[in-house]
Formats: structure tokens, C-alpha cells, sequence
């Protein structure tokens, strides 16, 4: 999931609980440059982004017209995606380019996605599902680069977590009410971190740490090249599902858009958000929110604070 904007204070409390990281506050502070290579991220996969947000299972995803057996599938997908990475990235701990940004207690996601599955699928879950040939491809090049090349799991980690930190939280929400899922969580501890207290602050420390990586210029330039590979291999993953959902029963279940004060991530900032949006067509996505939110008994009295929430959503990164 792509870079994302840089926050403009790091001064929010550091991660506290479930093991996690402490630091003191201000360590996430930095002064942003061109050269940086976070913003050398956002720069150079501008347009892999853009490409991204636009895919119809993204769009019709951040409608709340979700098909349960997709989301299952996505799930799949991810557990092998995020298997994959975290087996690399362990392998490769102590390389000077990873060590940095070895945080499995609060962003390793494998054993989140595992519990999720089981949910779905029972507790014979392993034998259920396979690696698709979309994912097979995505994970085999993870699998490349962590034997050949381990500095460029930076472009794979930093896409993903960045992310799911940011835009993730919205995207929970909307499933959540989309499948009518658990309140409790069960189904969504992909999007559950609870190693960190405050994702703000996680973020800025993890791209100060990013930023502070000792690497030449062809090395930054190869990684934010594999930032746009990780998203074309996203992007294959998107068309799989689209394919897939041609041949299911249609069982979408509107949901729409949740009120930005029910959600602990900022849309502003979700990996697959449009920001064309305002521009080209927000007048007629506020008006299919709010006949899906009329269609809800508490729809009637929200209305008028949802549209007030989009108008600031559409103001701005998937994973």
C-alpha cells in the first residue's frame, strides 16, 4: 500500500500497549526533504497510486458493496501476501537496511490474518484454501527480492503497513457493516493492531527510521521501482477478485460509507481512496451515500452529518 502524505507533528504519544515499542514524545519528529526517501515514494508511485484507487473492487469496496465470498478470498490472498513478507523480513532482521524497521509485535499481520480465516472458514481452514496465481506471483517475487535483494522488502513493507495503519481502519469499518460482522472484531483482526496506541505516532517514527536508512541513490531508486511493482501485483490481485465475482451469486450488501466519527483511521489518507473524486464526480457519490444511508433506520437521522463528514473526507494512498 502506498506512501502517504507526511503528518504534520510527531509529538503524539508513543506505542505503548500489547509489548509494543515506547519511545518518548517527540523522537518521531523529522524535517521532510526532497531526498527523503518517503518522499521520494510518494513522488515516484504517484501514478502506480492513482491506478490503484481507480480499480472497480476498490471503488465498489469503499461503497459497501462487498461479496462475502471475495472478501473471504482477499483474505486468502493476503495471508499468503503478508506470510510471505514477514518470513523475508525475519530472515533478514539484522540486514542494515531492515533492522531499523523490525517491528513484528506491532505490525506483523500473518497470525491476525490466520485468526480471520479460521473465522471464516473453521478451524480446518489450512485445508481449504490455496495461493492464487495472482498472489503466487506477488509472493514469489517477495520471495526474490528477500534472497537476492533484501533492501527492496523496504518498497514491499513500507507499501502495506503504511496503509493498513492508515486507510485500513476505514476499510474495517465499511466490511464490518457491509457483511454485518462481530462488533467484537472476529473476521477483522487483519485491521486490529494492538501493539500500537497510537498509529499517528507509529507511522512518523516508522518513516524517520526509513528516512534515516543508510542507502545510495541507486539503491532508493530500485526500491521506489519495486513500490511500483508491489502495486501492480495489487493491482493483479484487484482483477483476479473482479474475475472471480463475475461468476458469484450477487449477495452485495450496501453498506456505504461510515461517519468519519465512527472510524479510527483518516479516508483522507486510505490506500485506495479516489481523490479524483471532488473533482470529477463527488456530487454524485454524496448523492448515492445518502440514499444508501436512507436506506438504514439510523440513516435518516445521520444524514446530515455524513454529508457534512464526506464534504472533509474528499478534501487527500491501499495494500
Amino acid at each position: 500500500m502506498p506512501a502517504e502524505k507526511m503528518d504534520d507533528s510527531g509529538k503524539e504519544a508513543g506505542i505503548s500497549n500489547g509489548g509494543g515499542l515506547v519511545y518518548e514524545e517527540g523522537e518521531a519528529e523529522e524535517s521532510v526533504r526532497p531526498e527523503d526517501l518517503s518522499e521520494l515514494l510518494a513522488a515516484g508511485t504517484k501514478e502506480s497510486h492513482d491506478k490503484a484507487e481507480n480499480t472497480q473492487f476498490v471503488k465498489d469496496f469503499l461503497k459497501g458493496r462487498i461479496r462475502r465470498e471475495l472478501f473471504k478470498l482477499g483474505t486468502v490472498a493476503l495471508y499468503f501476501t503478508y506470510t510471505a513478507m514477514e518470513e523475508e523480513i525475519e530472515r533478514n532482521k539484522e540486514h542494515p537496511a531492515i533492522a531499523p524497521l523490525y517491528f513484528p509485535a506491532e505490525i506483523h499481520r500473518h497470525e491476525a490474518l490466520a485468526r480471520d480465516l479460521e473465522y471464516f472458514y473453521g478451524e480446518d481452514w489450512e485445508s481449504q484454501v490455496s495461493c492464487s496465481p495472482a498472489a503466487q506471483r506477488y509472493t514469489g517475487r517477495i520471495r526474490e527480492v528477500g534472497r537476492d535483494e533484501p533492501a527492496l522488502l523496504v518498497a514491499h513493507a513500507y507499501t502495506r503497513y503504511m496503509g493498513d495503519l492508515s486507510g485500513g481502519q476505514v476499510l474495517k469499518k465499511v466490511a464490518q457493516r457491509a457483511m454485518k460482522l462481530p462488533s467484537t472484531g472476529e473476521g477483522l483482526n487483519f485491521f486490529q493492531f494492538d501493539g500500537i496506541h497510537s498509529a499517528k505516532a507509529f507511522k512518523q517514527l516508522y518513516r524517520s527510521r526509513m528516512n534515516e536508512l543508510d542507502l545510495d541513490e541507486p539503491t532508493k531508486e530500485r526500491i521506489v521501482a519495486e513500490a511500483n511493482l508491489a502495486f501492480q501485483f495489487n493491482m493483479e490481485v484487484f482483477s483476479e477478485l473482479e474475475e472471480i465475482g463475475k461468476t458469484l451469486q450477487d449477495e452485495v450488501l450496501d453498506a456505504g460509507m461510515p461517519v468519519h466519527g465512527d472510524v479510527q483511521g483518516d479516508i483522507s489518507k486510505c490506500p485506495y481512496y479516489n481523490t479524483k473524486m471532488a473533482a470529477s464526480g463527488g456530487a454524485s457519490y454524496a448523492c448515492q451515500m445518502a440514499t444508501a444511508a436512507l436506506r438504514h433506520p439510523t440513516g435518516q437521522v445521520l444524514l446530515a452529518a455524513l454529508v457534512a463528514a464526506l464534504a472533509g473526507l474528499v478534501a487527500w494512498y491501499l495494500m
